[in-house]
């Protein structure tokens, strides 16, 4: 396995100057890749890092990797065509696809759920102690958010005051000074707390499996789909891919399955409204 690996990986590097010029970009451009941020930007520069380096040298050119302030203006600048690929939540890789013109890659295998959580000595034990409280979560086109106002409607819960901030672990630091009662959260971003924080939070209630996040081409670099493919495979089966994978509880790429991304149609209509879509 490892021979074939190093095989792969040499073979894709000695690819680069072919696929730079498919890209039709000079040495000055780069190609970027958008990650929503789901987290603070200096953590994504830092976690994408790897995946960074890789791809610029399996590519041939630049690569930088960018996100955006929240949720909605990532979204916004994706559709604006600004990024070569975006990594983004199944609802606005849907709409990405829909509307944009963006092709789907691949995923990760981990689940991706919603949780709405609480400080773990709060009186808090079911959505009725929500009653006139103050939950916190992110954009209001992130997918936890979305899936978080659904949830407290169906629970009865539309007297809440939503607040909403900029990544997980600044939800996470919020409740345990008492600033909100319930924050909404993915599990992934949960488990990437910090150890002493996450300690002091409990899960109040959790979302089935959903799309995560969904590695999304823009479709004009369709040209690139098959190179950038085989370069993510080959990726993963790298020490730093695998330490990438592993520390983040990411659990390795997978395909997308049959109908996964239709599946969050419904939500994709939501982050389409919130942009002001047609």
């Amino acid at each position: 396995m490892k021979t074939i690996t190093r095989w792969l990986s040499a073979l894709l590097i000695g690819m680069a100057v072919p696929i730079a010029s498919l890209h039709g970009q000079s040495p000055a451009e780069s190609f970027k890749v958008g990650v929503a941020p789901h987290t603070s930007a200096r953590f994504i520069l830092e976690q994408y890092q790897p995946l960074r380096t890789y791809l610029s040298k399996a590519l041939g050119v630049e690569v930088e990797i960018v996100t955006a302030p929240d949720f909605t203006e990532f979204a916004r600048q994706a559709v604006s065509q600004k990024y070569d690929i975006a990594i983004t939540t199944g609802h606005q890789a849907r709409m990405l696809q829909m509307d944009a013109g963006y092709l789907p890659l691949l995923t990760y295998k981990a689940d991706f759920k919603a949780l709405v959580v609480v400080h773990a000595d709060s009186g808090i034990r079911e959505a009725a102690d929500l009653k006139n409280k103050t939950v916190i979560g992110l954009s209001p086109s992130s997918l936890v958010t979305l899936w978080g106002e659904s949830w407290l409607r169906r629970m009865g819960r539309t007297d809440v005051t939503l607040r909403y901030v900029s990544a997980a672990d600044s939800v996470g630091q919020l409740l345990l000074v008492g600033e909100g009662s319930a924050g909404l959260m993915s599990l992934p971003n949960f488990q990437n707390l910090a150890p002493e924080v996450k300690a002091k939070l409990r899960v109040l209630a959790e979302s089935s499996a959903m799309a995560g996040r969904v590695y999304m081409l823009n479709g004009r670099q369709r040209k690139l789909q098959a190179a950038l493919e085989a370069a993510l495979w080959a990726f993963s089966k790298t020490p730093e891919g695998m330490n990438y994978l592993e520390k983040n509880n990411l659990g390795g790429y997978r395909k997308l399955r049959r109908g996964e991304l239709e599946a969050m149609s419904p939500y994709a209509i939501e982050v389409r409204k919130i942009l002001g879509l047609k």
